[in-house]
Parts: structure tokens; C-alpha cells; sequence
């Protein structure tokens, strides 16, 4: 009986958060950092067991509070990480201190970023490199305070969720993981994606005694306290649906006062609901707004081969002409389906109580303050990012108020190449120009060693997905190669100083 009372206490609380954003005036809709476009993992039980054998499971007893001494920040947890031997040449006495290249894990669980980032595996034998994984703290199975419920209870308990302590974590078992395998002089590659390659970055800045180098793929670290304009985002989408197609661009555009025609209108609201097939009837016009932004941002985000989701979108848009009933918003929707596939109903689906909703919400109303705006220069309505709002919104979601300016005080961003100089080293940044998120990233070289990759049809994480011989581009693949050469040059470098003071 107890269980299901805490069971059900759960579910409200989730209800209650989810809820809470959706009818927010504060725009709560920031497309989310993730490699693996978003999947949430219903299963990870079933994910888990397709996973080679090779990679095996360990838990470390990792330290609730890094940055405290009040007894309570001795307090531990159980914090999950995975390593494929399979490859490794050994640490001291075996071969010469083999490389060791390690995930960091983002805002999710772990399991499904085993299965789909290829960056270490695809490069594991010509590296003999024992490659590491490790879980971020509050997802997947390394959950503080014993259970989930009682870790997303409140703020007090989500006090411990950030970045800082994260890259902290990572320190800590990388430290051990060297020392229990006599791999202390073993060169360490940290590599990231997105929200992860954001940590990589960082983690190599603050720890670069337990780093050699990192590769940031797609990690936005210019986005946040207006570095970045705030409307860099939407423009790229804008951008890449009008590369795709101007008549796809124009219908978009012109389907907002379509959209807003309709819902002003006596039963618009039932008609559009129809119309847009969606799960619930809506309540006003930006459900179905905001429904319709994310999914042009998704697209253009993982606009990736062989599908190229804004080809595929917009496909469906342009071909809807053809037929009988092409209205605008008929052609709207034919592009949803297009995209989303042919399900029963769109726009407003039943509510995932999940992990990463719950989890990543608490992140951006925290620290990951990202102002994501939109102006009138894209195809989209002007919907800009107001700080008054979000602050007043997380505030009655978690009682706390966001800190906006935490990142660029404690990672800095500002005048990042006059800092970063003559005091960073060994950093890739890499990105493709087709990917929102690009906008807050690192487009060029800061110094001889932190470099800026890029990709003119890149996507969001490409170039650290598993490769595919039979569909990757010619350029992703050089984009790879270049990114390979420049770790072995780090790694080269790192055995010549390590010669010389031995």
C-alpha cells in the first residue's frame, strides 16, 4: 500500500511539472541538447542487453557533494559507468600507456548512448584504447538518495544536480579507473556531444591533470547570458528549410496567420484539432504552435543522411499540392506526417512521465539557462526569450530562481579566443553548419591546439554517431579523419613529454 501511495505521489509530481510548463508564458519549448535526437528510453532494461558483451557494468561510490563539508555531502551513491576492454593495449609495462577515450554521459541514461555513439568504437583498435562510459548523475541507474521519487522530490534533493558536480564525478572515477589498471600515465580523451560535449569542453578546462583533450561535438557553450543572439537558432532552421525548398519556406510561413485565422473563428479550435489529428482538442492555437516549431527544429537539428528529416518534411509539404485538398494547413500536416510518420494522433500525445523530461527541466531552470528567442527575421512568429518570465516560472515550479549568468562566471564564454589563447589547449570543436545549435558554438581555430571543426552540411553530433560506410558523405568522413589526426598528434606529443621526464 505504501508503494503505491509513493507510486502515485510520483506520477502527480511529474503531472504537476509537465503541466506547469505547458501552459507557462515563458518559453519553456528550448529544443533539447541530446546526440541521439531525443529518444527517450522506455526500456532501457531491453536496450541494454543488445549491447555487445564486451562492455561491462561497474558501479562507483561516488560522493553527493563535491564542494562541501557538511556531513551531508558525504552522503554516496551508486554511480554506474561501462568499459570495453576489448581493445586496450594496457597501462604501464603492457603498451606503453595506451590511450584511454571516455564518454561522457549527458541528460539521459546511458544504455541508449552506448548503442549509437560510434567515436570510440570505430577508432578503439587503431588507438588500442580502452574505452570508458560514464553515466551522468540523476539519470539512468545513478540516482542519488535511493530512488528516483525521493531524488526529483524538491530542490533540496535537485540541489545536487549540475554541471559542476557532474565533471566532478567524472574526475573522480577516472582518477580511479587509472589507478586500479596501473594506467596512470595514460593519455585520456574526453568526448561529448551536444549538452555532453558542453561537459567535455569544460572537463578539460577544469581537470586537464585527469584530460589530455577533449572533442566537443555540437556543444553550444556560447549560447547562454546573450554571447549568442538569441534568435541564432531558429534562423538556421529557417535557413534550412529554405535551402530545402522555397515553396516549403513560404507555405510554413504563411501558416501561422492561417493557423491564428482558425482558432479565432466559432468551432476553429475543433476544426483545427481535426485537421491536425491531434490526441486531445486544443486549448488555444500555440499548442498547436509550439507542437509545430519543435518539429521544424528536430528536423533541421538531425537533418542528417540518409533520411534528411527537412527534405523528407518539406517533401511532404510541396507534394500535398499535388492533390485535391491543399490548403495550406493541409500541407502543414501532410509534412508532420511526413516527418512524425502515420500515427493515430499528433501535436498533443499522452504525457511520457520520463527521466529525462523531469530531469532536463530541472537543469534549464537552474543553471542551463539558455535564452533561445525568436525574432521577425524567420519563418516563425516573433516569440522572443523574456528573462522576467522564465525566472517567475521556474521560481513556482521549484521555489528557486534560475541562475542565467552561473555558466560564463564559473566556465566563462565572453571574448572566448582572447582568453582561451594563451591558457587553453587540446580542445576540438566540432560542428555542422545545419544544426541550430551551431549558432552557440566555437566556428573557429582559438589557437594552434583548440580548434574548431566544421562541416558546411553537418548535423547535430554526426560526426561522433557510428559510422556508416555505405551512407556517410565524403565530407563527414574527412571530418572524422581530421578529428582522428588530431588526437593522434595530442597523444604523439603527450608520449614525447612523458619520454623526456621519465
Amino acid at each position: 500500500m505504501h508503494s503505491s501511495i509513493a507510486s502515485y505521489q510520483w506520477l502527480l509530481y511529474i503531472f504537476t511539472v509537465i503541466s506547469s510548463l505547458q501552459v507557462s508564458a515563458a518559453r519553456f519549448n528550448i529544443p533539447r541538447l541530446s546526440p541521439t535526437r531525443g529518444t527517450i528510453l522506455q526500456n532501457p532494461e531491453i536496450l541494454s542487453a543488445t549491447i555487445s558483451k564486451d562492455f561491462q557494468t561497474f558501479y562507483y561510490n561516488q560522493t553527493l557533494d563535491h564542494f562541501n563539508y557538511r556531513p551531508e555531502s558525504y552522503s554516496t551513491f551508486q554511480q554506474r559507468y561501462v568499459i570495453n576492454f576489448k581493445y586496450w593495449g594496457g597501462g604501464a609495462g603492457a603498451d606503453a600507456n595506451a590511450p584511454i577515450f571516455v564518454y561522457l554521459g549527458a541528460e539521459e541514461s546511458l544504455d541508449g548512448d552506448i548503442s549509437v555513439i560510434g567515436f570510440l568504437t570505430d577508432n578503439a583498435a587503431r588507438f588500442n584504447a580502452l574505452l570508458v562510459y560514464i553515466e551522468h548523475r540523476y539519470y539512468g541507474k545513478s540516482i542519488p538518495f535511493g530512488s528516483r521519487k525521493e531524488a526529483l522530490k524538491n530542490a533540496s534533493t535537485l540541489g545536487y544536480f549540475n554541471s559542476a558536480q557532474a565533471i566532478t564525478d567524472y574526475a573522480e572515477i577516472l582518477l580511479y579507473i587509472k589507478e586500479k589498471y596501473n594506467a596512470r600515465h595514460s593519455p585520456v580523451i574526453v568526448i561529448g556531444g551536444s549538452y555532453g560535449g558542453m561537459l567535455a569542453a569544460w572537463f578539460r578546462l577544469k581537470y586537464p591533470h585527469a584530460a589530455l583533450g577533449a572533442l566537443a561535438s555540437s556543444a553550444p557553450i556560447l549560447y547562454f547570458d546573450d554571447i549568442t543572439p538569441q534568435n541564432g537558432y531558429y534562423s538556421i532552421v529557417t535557413r534550412d528549410f529554405r535551402e530545402a525548398s522555397e515553396t516549403c519556406y513560404e507555405t510554413i510561413m504563411k501558416s501561422w496567420a492561417e493557423i491564428e485565422k482558425f482558432a479565432s473563428e466559432p468551432d476553429g479550435l475543433s476544426i483545427l484539432s481535426k485537421k491536425f489529428r491531434t490526441c486531445k482538442p486544443l486549448k488555444d492555437s500555440y499548442e498547436l504552435e509550439d507542437y509545430l516549431e519543435l518539429v521544424y527544429a528536430d528536423a533541421a537539428q538531425y537533418n542528417q543522411p540518409p533520411k534528411y528529416p527537412v527534405n523528407m518534411l518539406c517533401g511532404g509539404i510541396d507534394g500535398a499540392a499535388l492533390g485535391t485538398d491543399n490548403d495550406i494547413l493541409s500541407k502543414i500536416f501532410a509534412g508532420v506526417v511526413a516527418s512524425k510518420g502515420n500515427k493515430t494522433c499528433y501535436v498533443n500525445p499522452p504525457i511520457n512521465e520520463s527521466e529525462t523530461t523531469v530531469g532536463y527541466r530541472w537543469q534549464t531552470c537552474s543553471e542551463m539557462v539558455m535564452p533561445i528567442g525568436i525574432d521577425n527575421t524567420t519563418m516563425f512568429p516573433p516569440d522572443p526569450f523574456e528573462l522576467s518570465n522564465y525566472i517567475d516560472d521556474c521560481k513556482k515550479l521549484y521555489g528557486v530562481s534560475p541562475r542565467p549568468h552561473w555558466v560564463t562566471t564559473y566556465y566563462g564564454g565572453y571574448d572566448i579566443k582572447l582568453i582561451l589563447q594563451r591558457f587553453a589547449s587540446n580542445i576540438i570543436f566540432s560542428n555542422g553548419l545545419r544544426d541550430p545549435y551551431s549558432s552557440g558554438g566555437v566556428l573557429e581555430d582559438i589557437s594552434e591546439s583548440v580548434i574548431a571543426i566544421h562541416t558546411v552540411n553537418g548535423s547535430h553530433c554526426l560526426d561522433i554517431l557510428r559510422a556508416n560506410q555505405d551512407s556517410d558523405p565524403d565530407w563527414l568522413v574527412m571530418q572524422r579523419k581530421a578529428e582522428v589526426e588530431i588526437i593522434e598528434g595530442w597523444i604523439s606529443k603527450y608520449y614525447d613529454d612523458l619520454k623526456a621526464v621519465q
